[in-house]
């Protein structure tokens, strides 16, 4: 099934139309709103079976990207506890209580949902990482990053430590609360403080909501400053996520150190595939073991805007990692959305990395600059893969390439 993405788009829709015109439309966000409630408890009671707020949910969207065919009983028996599954959760949390909070500045009636979604969303966050409650959790302390984990029917669990798009969603589920909410909502922020002093095992593990940052903005987000270092620090390693034109869907490092797990006799195992799948998982057209793919990387340079908004540029890493160069953010947001445009342009051998070894798409007059939307990308050279009219996400380069056009120095807003 697809990620429960649709809050966040329906959002951006009227945020949109509120920066553009200045006005939003309030009662379309009302109805949606009240729509979400239903398909969140739906979410909330079909893919939680252990009442953890660990979740499952299925493919979500990225396919064979496991090493299990996620739709089917595993050989191991027991199930698959997601940690993107669990992610998508905690992004879900934090869109509606976004939208609670635009709700509550207008109707006093929507702080109460404000509140349990923030509830909902610290509870997913501590249930992602308990050390000593849950040793075998979705966080590997060892390795810095979010696996999937197999739970046999007798309780036990291993990770499957595949490094790949399952862990680096984490990045995704981040919110900005921006100061003005504190004065428009004072009663809200009072309730807020009560619960987390009543409850405060839920910010043990993650940011501290009660920290403020840039502009004394807060942050919701399931990587603290710790674990963020961590997992940026893989995510920009170019012999791991970070190719020449965008982020990979797995790390490079698995074509080297596949991931191999054995059940009942037999191997399931993971390489780094940067084009097209070498397996029959969902009938040999899924490509989530290397390739690069538009929505999730523009998800990822969201996310890096979110926090940069919050951070400032006071917080810097190395990028790439162990290049000694240190960036900021939102210059790391740049950088990856930089990689992403030149697949499109041409390269100094007057090559666009996007025709890949196509001659008459490379050098035809007539066929040159006409540019195809390719599905996903070659992993190391570029190249477009699979269906080329996927306009729907592929398109979103356009969107980047305006950014990065408005864009002097560091942005300070994310990409529209």
């Amino acid at each position: 099934m697809p990620p429960p993405v649709h809050a966040w788009a329906a959002f951006l829709i009227y945020d949109s139309e509120k920066q553009s015109s200045g006005r939003g439309d309030i009662n379309f966000l009302k109805e949606v709103f009240h729509k979400l409630l239903l398909n969140f408890t739906w979410w909330t009671n079909r893919r939680d079976r252990t009442g953890r707020n660990v979740f499952e949910g299925g493919f979500l969207g990225v396919d064979h990207i496991s090493v299990f065919d996620r739709r089917a009983a595993l050989p191991t028996g027991g199930f698959i506890e997601q940690a993107e599954g669990t992610v998508w959760m905690a992004f879900y949390c934090q869109t509606m209580l976004t939208i609670a909070l635009e709700l509550a500045g207008r109707d006093a009636a929507y702080e109460g949902l404000a509140l349990k979604f923030a509830d909902h969303f610290f509870r997913i966050g501590v249930a992602m990482d308990r050390p000593g409650l849950y040793p075998e959790g979705l966080w590997s302390e060892k390795d810095g990053f979010f696996y999937d984990l197999v739970r046999s029917a007798n309780g036990q669990a291993s990770r499957l430590e595949v490094r790949s798009l399952v862990g680096l969603l984490s990045l995704c589920a981040t919110c900005v609360i921006p100061e003005e909410a504190s004065s428009i909502l004072p009663r809200l922020v009072q309730r807020g403080e009560k619960f987390f002093k009543k409850y405060p095992e839920l910010t043990t593990t993650i940011a501290s909501p009660g920290k403020p940052g840039q502009c004394n903005r807060h942050l919701l987000a399931i990587l603290d400053e710790t674990k963020l270092r961590r997992v940026l620090a893989k995510v920009l390693d170019e012999n791991e996520f970070l190719s020449p034109y965008g982020l990979r869907s797995i790390s490079r490092d698995h074509a080297h150190h596949p991931y191999v797990f054995t059940a009942s006799g037999r191997e399931y195992r993971i390489d780094y595939q940067p084009a097209e799948a070498d397996t029959g998982l969902f009938g040999g057209n899924s490509n989530w073991r290397g390739p690069i793919w538009f929505p999730t990387n523009f998800l990822l340079i969201w996310a890096l805007m979110s926090f940069h908004s919050y951070y400032g540029d006071d917080f810097m890493v190395e990028c790439p990692t162990g290049s000694g160069k240190m960036m900021t953010l939102g210059r790391v947001a740049l950088e990856i959305s930089h990689r992403l445009v030149s697949i499109f342009k041409r390269n100094v051998h007057g090559r666009r990395p996007v025709y890949g070894g196509s001659t008459k798409f490379q050098t035809d007059p007539l066929w040159r600059d006409h540019i195809l939307f390719y599905e996903y990308f070659h992993g190391d050279n570029g190249a477009g893969l699979g269906a080329g009219h996927k306009t729907g996400w592929t398109g979103l380069v356009a969107g980047i390439i305006h950014w990065i056009g408005r864009s002097s120095g560091v942005p300070a807003e994310r990409p529209e």
